[in-house]
């Protein structure tokens, strides 16, 4: 556990530029002197008092509101002070530079909320829930944030730690009374609690990574060969005129990228070059940018234009797929890509007859989710946009819904693996002290998420992620 550092810190608060007003934070130990020497006293606590900043020779720098929050009940849980005055970028630099004149330091990003979890004023998942709601990109991710800032998520972790506490308190009396004639499994029932146990743990998994798809979102790549019209299906995602559209292919030589909301899941779109072999330099590292985004991509759309296909013959894709392989053999590329791959067949207002929505692709053994759109003319794009939601698990969240992170994704994946463990060792009969020990892993397993069990490695990551002056 990091140790709490007793210096005394101080930030801008507000976001940089110029606006009517400017806040500078300052916690720690020396805020009543500063307090004194830049508003001439000790302002009333919690109580917002008109005052002049000063300089060292008493000159006033601005005029404004001071807010004096004396520990333990302040946000950092130490005496805070904040300074609000006019937001012009030379006022208010100027008047953070005279706190630390008066012995304060500069924060680092994210230490008071570090302070506050330090001083138990809120645990790790709160902790992280304020830089995400600070950095929601739409209102349920606003909701769904306010909840774990709540404590939503905590209680339902703190709730089955408990279980597994009780449970770990009967596996060791078996343990204790293992050379008496009594099955304090059975007569305890440790066997219906871990599965009880573990009933809770996959509810909560679920809900979580709901939040963590609100909180991270997916990313989207188009790609395809050139002309295949992929800045107009990006354009239709996004619903503005974000790329260049022209008929005259290799218009798109770098990555676009717009961010989406559906529904409250984000999504991160990339329009790419069009994949094809080019003596052109430019072109060709466009092309390496794309292969590149490709790679990482949650889902590819891979856009076809239709007027380039027979759509009758079963190999259309060949050429499409040979494109995103990249010199693989096809079918091992669509081994480990095909549940990540759509199919998008463009341009079908240029075709009679050919009816918009969504079909399966046969590729040899594969078969690939795809869809008839016009990217043009707007037609097919809402069941693409329902498709990307489908096929990453996205659901409308609850009003109990919180917000996680990947971390916590993980340690609750961990837990529940200890948790299939412990339950296995019972009905096999283990030792029970290996079943005591998945136990105690599991639980050391969900501290990780709450903070209890932490490494200074991990709040430093965390912790500098956040904005200076949070």
């Amino acid at each position: 556990m990091a140790q709490l550092d007793t210096d005394t810190i101080s930030a801008i608060a507000t976001p940089p530029g110029r606006g009517g007003i400017g806040i500078i934070r300052i916690s720690g130990p020396a805020v009543s002197e500063i307090a004194k020497s830049i508003c001439s006293g000790l302002p009333e606590a919690r109580t917002a008092t008109v005052a002049n900043f000063l300089s060292e020779d008493e000159t006033v720098l601005d005029s404004g509101i001071a807010l004096y929050f004396p520990a333990p009940n302040s946000f950092t849980g130490e005496d805070v002070l904040e300074l609000q005055g006019h937001g012009g970028y030379q006022v208010i630099n100027t008047l953070l530079r005279r706190t630390l004149e008066c012995g304060a330091r500069l924060a680092r990003p994210g230490e008071f909320t570090e302070r506050a979890f330090l001083n138990d004023k809120v645990d790790l998942l709160q902790a992280e829930a304020i830089a995400d709601l600070i950095d929601a990109g739409s209102e349920q991710a606003v909701r769904s944030a306010m909840r774990t800032l709540q404590g939503v998520f905590s209680a339902r972790v703190e709730e089955l730690v408990n279980q597994l506490i009780a449970i770990r308190v009967n596996v060791e009396a078996a343990i204790d009374f293992s050379d008496e004639d009594i099955d304090v499994l059975a007569n305890t029932g440790v066997a219906d609690a871990l599965a009880d146990a573990k009933q809770v743990l996959v509810a909560i998994f679920k809900q979580a990574n709901q939040g963590a798809l609100l909180q991270e979102g997916i990313s989207v790549v188009i790609a395809g060969a050139p002309n295949a019209g992929k800045s107009s299906l990006l354009n239709a995602l996004a619903g503005n005129e974000s790329a260049i559209v022209t008929d005259i292919p290799g218009t798109t030589r770098d990555l676009l990228k717009e961010q989406l909301s559906l529904d409250g899941l984000p999504v991160h779109v990339t329009d790419t070059a069009g994949l094809r072999e080019s003596g052109d330099q430019v072109e060709l590292e466009g092309v390496r940018r794309a292969r590149e985004v490709i790679s990482r991509a949650d889902r590819i759309l891979l856009l076809i234009d239709v007027t380039t296909i027979d759509i009758n013959d079963s190999d259309f894709l060949n050429d499409a797929l040979k494109l995103l392989a990249n010199e693989q053999d096809i079918n091992a590329w669509l081994s480990e890509h095909a549940d990540r791959l759509c199919v998008v067949i463009n341009k079908t207002d240029l075709i009679d007859g050919l009816v918009n929505g969504q079909a399966s692709t046969i590729y040899q053994e594969h078969t690939l989710t795809s869809f008839h759109i016009s990217a043009k003319q707007g037609q097919g794009i809402d069941a693409i946009k329902s498709y990307l939601q489908r096929s990453c698990g996205f659901e409308a969240m609850a009003e109990d819904g919180f917000i996680a992170r990947e971390r916590h994704i993980q340690a609750l994946k961990e837990a529940e693996k200890l948790l299939h463990s412990a339950l296995s060792g019972v009905g096999k009969q283990l030792p029970l002290e290996l079943v005591a020990e998945d136990l105690r892993l599991a639980q050391q397993s969900l501290g990780t998420i709450t903070g209890q069990v932490s490494s200074d490695d991990l709040l430093g990551e965390i912790f500098s992620s956040f904005c200076i002056g949070k």
